[in-house]
């Protein structure tokens, strides 16, 4: 693992942070692609999402398939919709796929980690393009902006997004950093325990593109802690060097209540810790619980309300033997 003293932060951000507007040379950018032999998968995982999943999918298919053939495939994981969103995805020419009827053998567990992960076997790539199903101003930039560093530099293997925060911009100086949770939960913990992942301007972000033989060596949470683990994971295997992120500009979605966040970071310091713990970095800890609690009033009436998270974890996709026969991978 390569290294980054504090004192480096700065030439890492002017080396691995990009702008998607550096990448607007789509037919130079198939051109690299081709001549290095690369394919690339966009994997958008849903749930639910009937409202946005078919603009997204018409502006990808149109404009990076049809017009620009720089994505390969764009497939449709679905956690087992109830509204239409399969049949919208399917409607616009999206390979639509259930994830419990993806190594049905492994069983189902719900959750987007459980999408990305089971997205792993089922997209063909050599680079897989993660992008969430609720952007309501999507653009090409969600999947150029996150490739293109990967297939213009063979040394960075895990392309975050950024967006609407950037370190400096050309009318002024604005606010840098991610959202709530980020702010308030995993750049303490990063700046504690990790600190050269402090970089990472949007760690929680959901749009990222990977290379396939770095997603098939790591872990999989299936619920809130993917995100944290992935990039604890790739950093103590490859340190930071193998990361890049990009400026997408602006992501508009819905927001979530404070009452949800809440939920999400618990699931994300589930992760944290049991990463801690597998790493050596703190000794043994005690048993914890999976009940979080919250409160909820109605009038002069307290209510605790509790729920269970439990953060479990598919194993690498690589030690899946219908994994390896699929992509003619010798036994380890």
């Amino acid at each position: 693992m390569e290294d980054w003293a504090m004192t480096d932060l700065s030439s890492w951000l002017d080396k691995h942070t990009f702008h998607h507007g550096e990448f607007w040379d789509l037919l130079k950018l198939v051109k690299e692609k081709e001549r290095k032999g690369l394919t690339i998968s966009l994997c958008i995982p849903t749930l639910n999402e009937e409202k946005t999943i078919g603009k997204e999918i018409v502006i990808f298919k149109s404009e990076l398939m049809d017009r620009y053939p720089l994505v390969d495939e764009i497939a449709v994981i679905d956690s087992g919709s109830t509204d239409k969103t399969r049949e919208v995805a399917a409607s616009f020419g999206a390979d639509v796929y259930l994830s419990a009827d993806i190594l049905p053998e492994q069983g189902f567990k719900r959750g987007k980690g459980e999408n990305l992960w089971k997205a792993i076997y089922q997209c063909k790539s050599d680079i897989i393009c993660y992008v969430d199903a609720d952007i309501k101003n999507i653009h090409p930039r969600f999947v150029t902006g996150l490739v293109a560093p990967l297939i213009y530099n063979d040394h960075m293997h895990y392309i975050k997004a950024f967006y609407d925060r950037p370190l400096a911009f050309s009318q002024g100086i604005r606010p840098s950093g991610g959202g709530r949770v980020t702010e308030i939960l995993v750049r303490p913990l990063f700046s504690l325990f990790f600190p050269d992942l402090t970089a990472l301007i949007q760690p929680l972000s959901g749009e990222y593109a990977v290379r396939r033989q770095v997603l098939h060596e790591i872990p999989f949470p299936i619920g809130y802690g993917v995100e944290t683990s992935h990039l604890i994971d790739v950093y103590m295997k490859y340190g930071l060097a193998a990361f890049g992120q990009t400026d997408l500009d602006q992501r508009v979605h819905r927001n979530q209540s404070t009452l949800d966040l809440g939920k999400m970071s618990f699931g994300i310091l589930q992760s944290f810790l049991s990463r801690m713990e597998a790493y050596g970095l703190v000794d043994k800890l005690p048993a914890t619980s999976n009940i979080f609690r919250q409160f909820q009033a109605e009038g002069n009436r307290y209510q605790q309300t509790t729920r269970e998270i439990i953060e479990e974890e598919r194993p690498p996709m690589i030690t899946i033997p219908a994994y390896r026969e699929r992509f003619g991978i010798a036994e380890q």
